[in-house]
């Protein structure tokens, strides 16, 4: 799928860390950053995660949830949060639905070998479920404070 600025965002409901879940119906009325990255305790994965958790705060403040969805479980998510003291919600979507539907699940290749994975990727949703922002093949440096700067504009 080939999501565009303006569009609604697709609908999803996902068990988080803590046992609980999170779903679009359940952030109506309040701006949210949906992140999608590989795998939880990997170098890239990591830094993107504390990165987030550095500006939890400032997001916080402008009433914004951050929330990473991988394909990694609720038991993986928890312990990645407790390894790196993370305050982001962090969502399982093992079956790589959601990610299917905001087409961040993608065939990659590494040292010749083809195989699907996630794309980092971003998207920036309103408070009306429309989504004002995406960014696709993220690099990490800087990524977060773009996000931040996208998420004041709103």
């Amino acid at each position: 799928m080939d999501l565009k600025l303006g569009d609604n965002a697709p609908a999803f409901k996902l068990a988080t860390d803590g046992g609980r879940e999170v779903s679009v119906s359940g952030l109506k009325g309040h701006p949210f950053v949906l992140y999608f990255y590989p795998k939880d305790n990997t170098s890239g994965c990591t830094k993107e995660a504390v990165e987030f958790t550095k500006l939890f705060k400032k997001f916080n403040e402008l009433g914004v949830r951050v929330i990473g969805v991988s394909k990694d479980g609720v038991a993986s998510h928890d312990k990645f949060k407790t390894n790196y003291k993370l305050n982001l919600t962090l969502a399982s979507d093992p079956e790589t639905k959601v990610a299917q539907a905001y087409g961040v699940w993608v065939e990659k290749s590494m040292y010749g070998r083809k195989y699907m994975g996630m794309e980092r990727a971003t998207f920036l949703v309103d408070t009306k479920g429309k989504i004002r922002a995406i960014w696709r093949k993220v690099k990490v440096p800087g990524h977060p404070e773009a996000v931040l700067a996208a998420a004041k504009a709103l």
